[in-house]
């Protein structure tokens, strides 16, 4: 099977952005999807361009345009933002975006009628039904196919410190799971999810989706949902790696570090150099302990067995990084991922509000809440 890479000018960048909706007054999930869908909805078209249904009708998906700074996607994730409050304010719904919900349970929860996603629940079953789950994608713009494949290898030496600076899922059903991230493991479940192999060659990523087609584990390209892909349409490496971002600024922060990532990896191929890889047993080993751990992780650095801790690692990466974040125009976003560090990702945040009132997740959601409309990370 022949799969046509579309190259994108180089960089560039777009963010997809799940959130969920929630009572004002109790916290809990709120199935009002379609209502928001069709209050959001210009005339005469089928769907909001950039405000969209997800699998579950207590989540919408915002998403940016295509994007030569970051800058740019939260301008236009924040107008999308403000478009949804108009709607849900009358409502007495709300947004927010973490892993998971703390204390919504998954069997209360309606499917969005659609049939991809019925058929998704079908073949799943109760995996599927559990994917009670948020998170937040992020393209950049490749400018050669043949840069792809090295790139998503690359990058997966990072995962680990990706989902660690954005794990935001500690609780499940009301209980404390002692994960960072338990979307992480959780969402690898479904069919072709999880770390995605490593192909030296395209044309071993055609055959790989050739037999998916053959075999019937899928009927279109999208549905391989690994943590990194390639997005031949859009021309664009995708990273999936990522719990929900309760702010705009984790947005920025996390979409600034991977266009860097990207954009450097680019250049390092231009210029003739081979990117370095992680056996794919260490790379699997750095995600469960990134999603157990988050910012206490001890990852694996490379095939020799070194380890060092995640935020270490992350601090002397965004040395490095500095200089292309400053030719890309996001110098202040990746600024913000010391931000991060300095105030701890989402599910420390979380665990913390919990303590100090007395185990109270319904204050949880309610931070989260706060977080979301005010874009910010909340500060010691």
């Amino acid at each position: 099977m022949k799969i046509d890479f579309t190259p994108s000018r180089r960089s560039t960048v777009g963010a997809e952005w799940e959130l969920a909706l929630v009572d004002r007054r109790t916290g809990e999930l709120s199935s009002v999807a379609e209502q928001v869908l069709d209050a959001v909805r210009p005339d005469g078209e089928e769907e909001h361009p950039k405000i969209k249904q997800e699998l579950l009708l207590n989540t919408i998906e915002v998403i940016s345009g295509i994007c030569d700074t970051i800058a740019e996607v939260k301008a236009d994730l924040n107008d999308s933002l403000d478009v949804v409050h108009s709607v849900l304010d009358p409502l007495g719904v709300e947004l927010f975006s973490a892993g998971s919900h703390p204390f919504s349970t998954w069997y209360q929860q309606k499917v969005t009628d659609k049939e991809r996603y019925a058929k998704l629940i079908d073949r799943t079953q109760w995996w599927g039904r559990q994917m009670l789950i948020y998170g937040v994608h992020v393209h950049v713009g490749v400018d050669h196919r043949d840069k792809a494949l090295p790139i998503l290898d690359a990058l997966l030496k990072y995962a680990p410190h990706l989902q660690a600076l954005s794990a935001s899922s500690p609780y499940w059903g009301a209980e404390d799971t002692g994960y960072a991230s338990n979307r992480a493991l959780m969402f690898q479940q479904l069919p072709t999810a999880g770390l995605p192999f490593q192909f030296r060659k395209w044309t071993e990523l055609e055959s790989y989706v050739d037999d998916m087609f053959t075999t019937g584990v899928i009927d279109h390209f999208s549905e391989i949902r690994w943590d990194i892909r390639p997005a031949p349409h859009f021309g664009t490496i995708e990273m999936r790696v990522c719990d929900g971002l309760p702010t705009l600024e984790e947005v920025g922060a996390i979409s600034a570090l991977t266009q860097c990532l990207v954009d450097d990896f680019s250049a390092r191929l231009d210029d003739g150099e081979i990117l370095p890889t992680l056996p794919p047993w260490h790379v699997q080993e750095n995600k469960w302990r990134a999603a157990r751990y988050g910012v206490d992780a001890i990852v694996i650095l490379d095939a020799a067995g070194n380890e060092r801790l995640v935020t270490d690692d992350t601090y002397d990466l965004l040395n490095r990084l500095e200089p292309v974040a400053r030719r890309l125009g996001c110098a202040d976003e990746l600024r913000s991922v010391e931000t991060i560090l300095t105030c701890g990702p989402s599910y420390l945040r979380q665990r913390a509000v919990a303590k100090q009132y007395n185990g109270s997740l319904r204050a949880v959601v309610a931070s989260l809440i706060a977080e979301m409309r005010d874009g910010k990370i909340a500060r010691p």
